[in-house]
């Protein structure tokens, strides 16, 4: 249930933080980043998660002491950042976390499986310092609106696009080596 909601708040937080501003303050908005920072950490004993509880309760902070809308803006890029090293770190320290994913469907994954879901991990790994770096952009330079269609709805269509592409390729790469 939590987990739950915490994927929610996550997915919805441009939105949420875009639609709040119309009516409240920085200030007020960065109760939304705080439950968000609490809910995430609760009962997690992933240290990295726990860092960025840490860190996304800073700019709740942040927004609240200076009533500004700019660390409440860098939440994704947080949450991009932080994907990326998990993504790094699996690399550097295997399993890769794509080919996690891929056992949970696939326990006996041959050593072609397993080259695939390195590279496929590589590229999630260029897609969130892009991405990161897009949302980064967008908070420093751009208005709030062009922040919250970015971070709110381009992105997610990204990673859509990114996922689609992927299964596509997948099941070339499938066909060609025998599986169905």
């Amino acid at each position: 249930m939590r987990l739950a909601m915490v994927s929610v708040l996550t997915l919805t937080y441009p939105l949420l933080v875009f639609l709040g501003m119309q009516h409240a303050e920085p200030r007020q908005l960065a109760l939304l980043l705080m439950v968000l920072a609490v809910a995430r950490a609760l009962g997690q004993r992933n240290r990295i998660w726990l860092l960025v509880s840490a860190l996304a309760t800073g700019l709740a902070a942040m927004a609240w002491f200076g009533n500004q809308l700019l660390p409440l803006q860098l939440y994704p890029v947080l949450v991009n950042a932080t994907l990326l090293v998990l993504f790094l770190l699996s690399l550097r320290f295997p399993p890769s976390a794509i080919e996690r994913l891929a056992r949970l469907r696939e326990p006996d994954l041959p050593e072609s499986g397993v080259r695939y879901t390195r590279r496929v991990t590589q590229v999630w790994c260029v897609f969130f310092v892009f991405n990161g770096s897009m949302a980064l952009i967008t908070a420093l330079w751009c208005s709030p609106e062009i922040w919250a269609l970015y971070n709110g709805l381009i992105a997610y269509l990204l990673m859509a696009a990114l996922f689609g592409a992927e299964w596509l390729v997948r099941q070339h790469v499938r066909a060609g080596a025998g599986h169905d």
